[in-house]
């Protein structure tokens, strides 16, 4: 096993609606596309842009519902993203750190807007 980094983005509306929604579908497409086990994820860090303030999305994660595995014991983390001008807004981005076997091809998620952020990665999905 090898630690990976794996990261995304989603946009969402300020409304706790949109972020969970938006939080759980960018997740669940990241544990599915990597096949990530709960008991391999070392912690799942977020930051989310000024603009969106009506829920963490480490709150959204675990209140959520189903994201296709048990998220109940994961370290969560949120924080604020840094306000750069020209930046996108209502934004949340990801990175989860975890164990995935020796040469393992991660799939990085930018969904719902984030896709600006990393076109790159975004062509992959």
């Amino acid at each position: 096993m090898r630690l990976y980094g794996i990261r995304g983005a989603t946009g969402a509306e300020n409304t706790k609606e949109s972020v969970t929604a938006n939080v759980i579908e960018m997740c669940t497409k990241l544990f599915a596309d990597n096949k990530v086990k709960a008991e391999d994820i070392v912690s799942i860090q977020f930051t989310v842009t000024s603009d969106l303030n009506v829920m963490n999305p480490a709150a959204a994660l675990r209140r959520g519902g189903d994201c296709g595995i048990d998220v109940s014991n994961v370290p969560l983390f949120c924080s604020q993203e840094p306000e750069i001008a020209g930046s996108p807004e209502k934004m949340i981005r990801i990175l989860l750190t975890v164990y995935l076997p020796e040469n393992s091809s991660v799939s990085h998620v930018y969904i719902n807007g984030g896709e600006k952020l990393r076109p790159d990665f975004a062509k992959k999905n």
